[in-house]
């Protein structure tokens, strides 16, 4: 990525201005303005937690003599960044009509590896081969920047020993789990003077060198001796620092972070414009609302998992018979009385 620090908005009044200072292979730096700080802090959680990637959910293991237990393994292996381009044509398994896992939900590695040396043999993610259909040839790789080579080590071998196992990888964001974490790390920062005083606190002998200016304090005019302070000034410029993990390019983060928030805001505005098929678009099974009484619990299962009114329980009958025998709410009755 050949970035020039430019302005990506030529009319600052038409919205967000950003700046880009510095772009490369593991990050991206720019300045956002011309917005609140919702919007900017929204974009940063974005960024760090909602982005879809893949990453490896399941092992099974067919054979392990390493020193090292199954589980072990097991959450290396899920820490292990996957290669996510064309993660979008990728299902969750969620929406998927499979059993447990298929082609169009899930990226299937295999690793097998055994020791017959006498030098002790490292077993790294190269090692990991994606096998079977895939949405693409690099969908669900192994992501090596190393000079070897070699990717992340994930355990070693001596003579004898010997690793197999297969992994399958599936798409998910970081809110569920920290393995699908787009970013390694996002630096946000605002008013690098402290010019709001939000600092002032912040401290334990000395502000001054607990906090000393950043590289943006370039970027903004330091206060002057005497200047009085606005009470009603806000942060209006906002500088970022996006690290990838791997997954997906550092400037491709900012973007699907993006992408992400216009997607919540379009479902925001269909919930709250829409009313075909009842009450602002819902037409699925509720609960009565307050004060209409009870007769739509009659409907036959609309509102719980089994039919019969809501009466059947998950062992048979009609609520009075469970695994350890009768209990006192079966036939309709309330024994209570």
């Amino acid at each position: 990525m050949d970035y020039d620090p430019m302005v990506m908005d030529d009319a600052e009044s038409l919205g967000p201005v950003v700046k880009i200072s510095q772009a490369d292979n593991t990050r991206v730096k720019f300045e956002l303005s011309n917005t609140e700080i919702c919007f900017a802090n929204s974009l940063r959680r974005v960024m760090l937690a909602e982005i879809p990637t893949i990453a490896i959910d399941l092992v099974e293991i067919e054979a392990n003599s390493s020193v090292l237990a199954d589980e072990f393994i097991a959450h290396r292996l899920g820490l292990i960044p996957l290669n996510a381009e064309g993660i979008d044509a990728l299902l969750y398994s969620r929406e998927c009509d499979c059993d447990e896992y298929c082609e169009h939900c899930s990226v299937t590695l295999n690793l097998h590896a055994k020791c017959t040396g006498d030098d002790i043999m490292q077993v790294c993610a190269r090692d990991l081969v994606p096998v079977g259909d895939r949405v693409n040839q690099v969908l669900g790789s192994p992501i090596i920047n190393d000079p070897e080579g070699q990717g992340p080590l994930i355990l070693k071998l001596r003579h004898g020993q010997e690793i197999k196992l297969q992994c399958i990888a599936k798409k998910g964001i970081a809110k569920e789990h920290s393995k699908w974490a787009p970013s390694a790390a996002i630096g946000f920062e605002y008013d690098p003077h402290n010019k709001l005083h939000h600092l002032d606190l912040w401290y334990e002998q000395d502000p001054k060198k607990e906090w000393p200016p950043s590289e943006y304090a370039d970027w903004e005019e330091p206060p002057q001796e005497g200047e009085p302070f606005d009470y009603d000034a806000v942060p209006q410029r906002f500088y970022f620092n996006v690290e990838t993990a791997g997954p997906i390019p550092p400037d491709a983060i900012v973007h699907e972070g993006i992408k992400v928030i216009q997607q919540k805001l379009a479902g925001l505005i269909h919930e709250l414009t829409e009313s075909d098929g009842g009450e602002n678009g819902y037409n699925g099974p509720r609960s009565p609302g307050y004060n209409e009484g009870g007769d739509n619990w009659n409907d036959q299962g609309s509102f719980t998992p089994y039919g019969n009114g809501g009466n059947q329980s998950s062992w048979g009958g009609q609520g009075g018979a469970t695994p350890y025998g009768a209990t006192p709410y079966g036939g309709g009755q309330n024994s209570w009385s």
